[in-house]
């Protein structure tokens, strides 16, 4: 370990940064999670929050609050990550179209900072360290505790998912069903590439509303769009819930052949990812390399980017999903170091692949970052106006292109907050010699 000149500490979550991000080299990791002390308060009423640790995952805050019949607003797509990981990053799934991510459904942190300070803020209280804190990379501090924002939970979900063969076709209705007052609760889509036997697959877990249709459909060696929705509901409402979605289908554009329905409880709809990874973990194909890629692209650049890529440079999706929704900005909290494209609407496009580990074809790791690579180079090549979630760059030149005109306020707290720059030296922004010279 280093000296106590140069010694440097990062807070590890549950372990979803890239590239060992959440290392020190020769420092000291935190492991938030055994931080999971004092236990959950909440506080019911017209406001109902939730304070928590940091280190507890959005799993138990979910089943905790539910007790109360409450619940958070937003979520990411996997909940057994930590809330200081998330809060640190924005926390982006599909309600981030109505509530903002959960960056923004957050009231109050307690952040320890980089001179060993343990500061409460808030927007009222503390308000720089608060929004620095936010989408910040762990770089101003460390989260140990969050007040965070709660509503009245619904019981059931009605889960569908529809098809399209042409991008603009999709993405006009996803953008539509984000601007529309009335709409689904959780607006998501994916890519799907050459795969066969799609709509078999679905099977286990939705009902096709026609299912000779949907067994007449077929999906080899074609570029399809999934457009993924939700309606929360409670029994009483079950009359009413199927006519407010045939409603809002009607609208859309998607192929009749291929609409899907479901029935899940609300615990079993956000924890749906929770059972794809066991089913991995059965298989042995969890614990393996995960080389994603997280853009944001403008609205105006999507429809380029989508001819460019799928089908082109990335040619089928085997490796695992590949996620594309359309996000509100109107909605997103003003100030943090969350960093979006210019435009009002923009895309998150995730990559989520997994590597084989002994592969050297199509499914290794290698050619999985030859290919992300080749997506990052086309965006830059095209100035498509993109930028990455959950970043990963070398150098700090890179942090200054992809933080643009937030970089001097950013560089300003890390100096404020953290002068030494003793936190989260793993994401390269800051090196130990530069942080000393700004003093």
């Amino acid at each position: 370990m280093g000296s106590k000149t140069d010694l440097t500490v990062a807070a590890r979550g549950h372990g979803h940064s890239l590239e060992g991000q959440s290392q020190a080299y020769q420092g000291v990791v935190i492991s938030m999670e055994s931080l999971q002390t004092p236990a959950m308060k909440f506080k019911t009423g017209e406001v109902p929050y939730v304070d928590v640790s940091a280190g507890e995952l959005w799993i138990n805050i979910l089943h905790e609050s539910l007790k109360l019949g409450l619940a958070p607003k937003s979520w990411t797509d996997y909940l057994h990550l930590t809330v200081g990981g998330t809060l640190s990053n924005a926390g982006i799934s599909g309600q981030a179209f109505r509530h903002g991510p959960q960056i923004n459904n957050v009231h109050q942190l307690e952040v320890v900072t980089g001179k060993g300070e343990v500061i409460t803020c808030s927007e009222e209280q503390n308000a720089d360290l608060f929004h620095g804190v936010l989408g910040g990379l762990g770089q101003f501090g460390i989260i140990t505790r969050a007040r965070i924002a709660l509503e009245t939970a619904p019981k059931q979900v009605k889960w569908i998912r529809v098809l399209y063969s042409d991008f603009a076709i999709f993405s006009n209705d996803q953008e539509h069903l984000i601007s529309s007052q009335d709409t689904f609760d959780y607006i998501e889509g994916f890519v799907i590439i050459n795969q066969t036997g799609l709509l078999n697959s679905w099977r286990s877990s939705f009902n096709p509303k026609d299912p000779v249709l949907a067994s007449n459909f077929s999906s080899e060696g074609r570029v399809l769009f999934c457009l993924e929705v939700a309606k929360y509901f409670n029994q009483e409402d079950t009359d009413s819930i199927d006519q407010d979605i045939d409603v809002l289908l009607s609208k859309l554009n998607y192929m009749r052949s291929t609409l899907f329905l479901s029935e899940v409880s609300y615990v079993e709809f956000l924890d749906r990812v929770h059972v794809s990874e066991m089913k991995l973990q059965e298989k042995g194909l969890w614990d393996v390399p995960h080389p994603w890629l997280n853009l944001l692209i403008p609205k105006s650049r999507t429809l380029e980017f989508a001819q460019q890529v799928f089908g082109k440079i990335l040619t089928d999706t085997s490796n695992g999903p590949l996620l594309i929704y359309p996000v509100n900005k109107s909605k997103w909290r003003k100030g943090t170091s969350m960093v979006t494209p210019d435009e009002d609407v923009f895309y998150l496009i995730a990559f989520l692949s997994s590597a084989i580990p002994s592969s050297t074809g199509n499914d290794g790791l290698r050619h999985i970052l030859a290919q992300n690579k080749r997506i990052l180079n086309f965006c830059e090549e095209t100035k498509i106006g993109m930028k990455q979630y959950l970043p990963n760059y070398k150098t700090q030149e890179e942090w200054k292109d992809h933080f643009g005109p937030q970089w001097i306020p950013f560089a300003r707290r890390k100096s404020t907050y953290d002068p030494l720059a003793i936190l989260a030296p793993g994401q390269r922004i800051f090196r130990r010699a530069e942080a000393c010279e700004q003093q």
